[in-house]
Order: structure tokens, then sequence, then C-alpha cells
């Protein structure tokens, strides 16, 4: 049986956020878009908000994605910054819900390492990959966009090519749902 499926990722941001579509056909994945959103002309912060929030349900009635990830707010040493990401973050989520999409949440260093192997890769070293990967031609303006693609393709990673959830909490979780795999002796 062929899987496919539709994936949105989302680097939510609120001066640009970046987001990327990819659609997984067996173990095919293409790129169907990338882009970003600019939110800088915008000075008030719930305006922002809005604007994401609208945004992002656009895109999942544009693309009607099966599964939706988001790349999850990391702690910095500004706590301003991160509370206006949180809540960019919030209201991508609360669009996701609105529709019933599935959502996954990943740290930046886990959708670095899916990317490239090294959780602390630079943008440049993910969307080098990701331009590999995808074949995609034209580089994208920011690298807030190839960052929403790649939370998309490290979705794609961490779910399986099957699309079923292959994260297991040890190897006792990953026996029992692989008993197949285990070699008797």
């Amino acid at each position: 049986m062929s899987t496919e499926r539709i994936i949105l990722g989302i680097d939510p941001g609120t001066t640009i956020m970046g987001y990327g579509v990819i659609h997984q056909k067996g173990n095919t994945i293409s790129l169907i878009c990338l882009d970003v959103l600019k939110l800088d002309k915008i000075e008030n912060q719930p305006l922002k908000l809005k604007k994401i929030f609208e945004t992002t349900l656009r895109l999942i009635d544009s693309y009607k994605p099966d599964e939706f990830a988001i790349e999850a707010p990391f702690f910095g040493k500004n706590v301003q910054s991160m509370l206006k990401l949180g809540r960019a973050q919030g209201v991508c989520i609360a669009a996701a819900l609105y529709r019933n999409i599935p959502i996954f949440e990943y740290s930046p260093r886990k959708v670095k390492q899916s990317i490239t192997g090294k959780g602390a890769a630079s943008k440049e070293q993910v969307a080098a990959m990701l331009e590999r990967l995808l074949k995609i031609e034209e580089k994208p303006k920011y690298f807030d966009a190839t960052d929403g693609l790649a939370v998309a393709m490290c979705h794609y990673f961490q779910r399986g090519q099957s699309g079923d959830d292959s994260s297991f909490t040890g190897w006792s979780a990953f026996i029992s749902k692989n008993p197949d795999r285990l070699i008797k002796k």
C-alpha cells in the first residue's frame, strides 16, 4: 500500500514566518512550496498575530495538509523575544487545531539534526542539504523559508516513510512494535 500525505512545516516568527509544504507519495518526496510571511511592516503585536493566524489558515485551506509540523521556541537570553515567538507559535497551532490537523512539534536542534545529521548545523548547511534532497533549483531569498521546509522534512524523517509513528521511548517499545526484527539465537 502506497502512503500519500502532505506535510506543512512552519518556522514561526513575528518578523518573518517561514513555511514549506511537501508531498509524500510512497518513498518519493516532492516540494510543493516554500516561502515566507513578512511581518516587519506591521507594528502592532496583536495585528501580527492575526496575520499569522490568517496566513496559516490560508495555507491549510490551500494545500490541505494531512499533518502540521512546527518548530518549538527555544530559550534564548531575551525573554521578551521568546514570549513573542511563543505567541506566534501558539496562533499557528490554533489555526491547525481549528482545521483539525494533527500537530507535531520539533526543537530547532532536532530539525537541524534530522536534515544534516548535526544538531548545531548552520542555516546555510540546512538550506544546502534541502536543496540537494528536494532538487531545489532557485535559492530562496530568506533562510526562514528553508527553516520552515526543514521542519516539514524533519517530520517526514521522524514519522517514518509510512507515516506511522516511528518514535520510541526505549528498546522495549521498539521491540514490542517490531518483533520480526528481533534476532533469535
